[in-house]
């Protein structure tokens, strides 16, 4: 295996940049287009396939025609208004549209999201002129983890005008592979619940969306199991998680009101199981019960068989299920159970989502949120409740071989050792697969087993973070057991981060943490570093402009501005600052000019690699925490989680 060396990046850089721009001019930057009559034209452009599939949930899998120019097309539907996830499969391996900007967060299969709109009808997940909240990437460190977690946090659009109001609160899991991100960039929570609360349908309410597998972000190793899914519940690591370290998190940091009527907790899928396993075993926390596509245990002590003493505990028992879903026997069973217990739980079906769907979950959270925290509307639900339907015996049932289907055996990659990181990927009938690394100026050969298993170990860069892929017969594909995708543009490579590296934030030990926020209005990242007790300090602020195949997450996510500033701030060798992808031209208008204020600003297209681009920044914020303490502004209002003065 020869040893990888840092060589030039310009080859490499001109290579991705010329195949990016054939696509982008052959497709006219358009790749699926929807027609008059509700079907929809999918192209993607592949000069060296020969075969390619388009792989669609509205209509499954079906083969593209391929053109004279390249070209592959295939019109499929017609399908209802909604957002659908699919993928090409080029030569039996699959392939994210790398022209579409949306795509779906998995800790593995990697899709693209297809949005169709409504001419003329409103759908509750569209993007309307109203006020939007605000969505907080939170890190906190876990007892129960070991390790430092993720979640997401919605904050209602009034959270920052009134500082004395406060709210409930709802804990929202996503389904097994899925990441904290997937009920809010498919499922779209935030701008459902914008509607609804402009609308006054809904309740304000803060929406908090763990992580429903932090196995995942501790190191994985061959035959150790921890990159299976999460499927135990009750003294599992996520349930002592989310009681014993994110809900104090949560409340210390955040507005909210700390009782079981204003506390609710739901989840799709395995996300469903967990909310209401931890909200039967927590009645004294929560009153709000949601399972959308899901059931739970039948054996929790002192919940069944005391129906009186529960339904008196519940304000809401919320259960939805599709009839063609695979999980539909097991949740109806469940639901009658329930009915035999005499424990109510209002119930609703979908026969037209397409089974165990995000159409489903998006569906059932417009029903929900109206409910939640408003006893009069959760009361007529409960009241106008129906029974459970009989059973027909055609029921689909969730068995272990259908376990091992849908999840089977992990791969492990990347895998970092002592002496390297390997890099694997399962591509059977390909002839040939390559690892793409942009440090490299020529793509890596790998090796294949027995088992159609290619794999290749790094010897260099094993604490750098890195972009890379894999080259497939030819075609770019990210890597289908790396959950960590580079938000690019256009294709979307992995990421490399060893979870040993000092600045991941998985591996920091016990650290206050700052909060990065995303304006999806203005098309702006907002990192404010963690509060410092006792003093009251000008804040420092970067300004950080992405590059031109960057998003505004790019410098967080792969950048890691983050985890660098937490990191320096913890160890004094920086300053309190403001990190932003903004241009921060606001705070010098109006004749605002404070004193002390100054900006530093860090250009990604001024550095080839990521890995120098971090540098540079750890760099530009240990010389800032070497300079004087600037004098703090006199004016009202400004500076708050910067200081603290109690």
């Amino acid at each position: 295996m020869r040893k990888m060396k840092s060589i030039a990046f310009a080859v490499f850089l001109t290579v991705s940049v010329v195949d990016g721009w054939a696509q982008e001019t052959v497709l006219q930057q358009q790749s699926t287009i929807t027609n008059a009559d509700g079907t929809v034209t999918f192209k993607y452009w592949n000069d060296h396939a020969k075969h390619v599939e388009v792989d669609v949930q509205f209509a499954g899998r079906h083969a593209m025609e391929r053109g004279s120019d390249d070209i592959w097309t295939a019109t499929l539907g017609p399908a209802a208004p909604d957002m659908y996830p699919y993928c090409f499969v080029v030569d039996g391996v699959s392939v994210m549209d790398p022209l579409n900007p949306q795509y779906f967060p998995n800790e593995g299969f990697k899709n693209s999201l297809l949005e169709i709109k409504a001419p003329g009808q409103d759908l509750p997940h569209d993007i309307k002129d109203v006020p939007h909240g605000r969505m907080e990437y939170i890190h906190y460190y876990s007892k129960s983890l070991g390790a430092t977690n993720n979640a997401i946090v919605y904050l209602p659009p009034g959270y920052m005008m009134d500082m004395q109001k406060k709210y409930p609160v709802f804990y929202l899991i996503s389904g097994t592979t899925d990441t904290e991100e997937v009920y809010y960039k498919v499922g779209r929570v935030n701008y459902i619940l914008d509607n609804l609360i402009a609308a006054k349908q809904a309740k304000e309410m803060i929406v908090v969306l763990p992580y429903g597998n932090p196995y995942k972000l501790k190191p994985a190793k061959p035959g150790d199991g921890t990159g299976m899914p999460q499927t135990r519940f009750g003294g599992d690591v996520f349930s002592q998680d989310l009681v014993n370290d994110l809900m104090p998190y949560i409340e210390q940091k955040y507005r909210t009101i700390n009782n079981k009527d204003h506390r609710a907790i739901g989840g799709f899928s395995r996300g469903g199981n967990q909310g209401l396993f931890n909200g039967l075993t927590n009645l004294d926390k929560f009153s709000y019960l949601c399972s959308y596509s899901s059931f739970t245990s039948t054996d929790i002590p002192n919940v069944y068989d005391n129906a009186q003493d529960t339904n008196a505990k519940i304000r809401l028992f919320w259960l939805g299920v599709g009839t063609d879903d695979f999980l539909y026997g097991n949740a109806r069973d469940y639901m009658e159970f329930l009915d035999k217990k005499g424990i109510r739980a209002v119930k609703e079906f979908t026969t037209d989502k397409f089974g165990h769907t995000w159409m489903n979950a998006k569906y059932f959270l417009s029903k929900t949120l109206p409910l939640l925290f408003n006893k009069k509307a959760s009361e007529a639900a409960m009241n106008a409740a129906q029974p459970t339907p009989a059973a027909t015996g055609k029921e689909q049932q969730f068995t272990p071989g259908v376990m091992a289907r849908l999840f089977p055996k992990p791969i492990i990659s990347p895998e970092y050792t002592e002496e390297g990181i390997i890099f694997r990927m399962k591509a059977p009938e390909a002839d040939s697969v390559r690892l793409e690394v942009e440090m490299l100026q020529e793509p890596l050969a790998m090796e294949r087993d027995s088992d159609g298993v290619w794999s290749i170990k790094m010897t260099g860069y094993l604490y750098e973070t890195f972009k890379y892929c894999f080259v497939v017969d030819g075609t770019r594909v990210a890597d289908p057991s790396n959950m960590y995708l580079s938000p690019d543009k256009g294709f979307k490579y992995s990421i490399a981060d060893n979870p040993a590296s000092p600045f991941n934030l998985a591996s920091m030990e016990n650290i206050e943490h700052g909060t990065t926020s995303y304006d999806l209005d203005r098309g702006e990242a907002w990192y404010m570093s963690p509060m410092q007790r006792g003093k009251m300090v000008m804040p420092a602020f970067i300004q950080l402009v992405p590059g031109e195949d960057d998003t505004m997450e790019s410098w967080f996510k792969v950048g890691g501005a983050d985890a660098i500033a937490d990191r320096l701030l913890a160890d004094g060798k920086t300053k309190p600052c403001v990190i932003t992808t903004s241009t921060l031209d606001f705070m010098n208008q109006g004749g605002m000019q404070m004193p002390g204020f100054k900006v530093r600003t860090l250009r990604a297209d001024d550095y080839p690699t990521w890995a120098q681009r971090r540098r540079a920044l750890f760099k530009l914020l240990v010389e800032i925490g070497k300079e004087p303490d600037p004098e703090f502004p006199q004016m009202g209002g400004f500076g708050g989680g910067f200081g603290d003065t109690e």
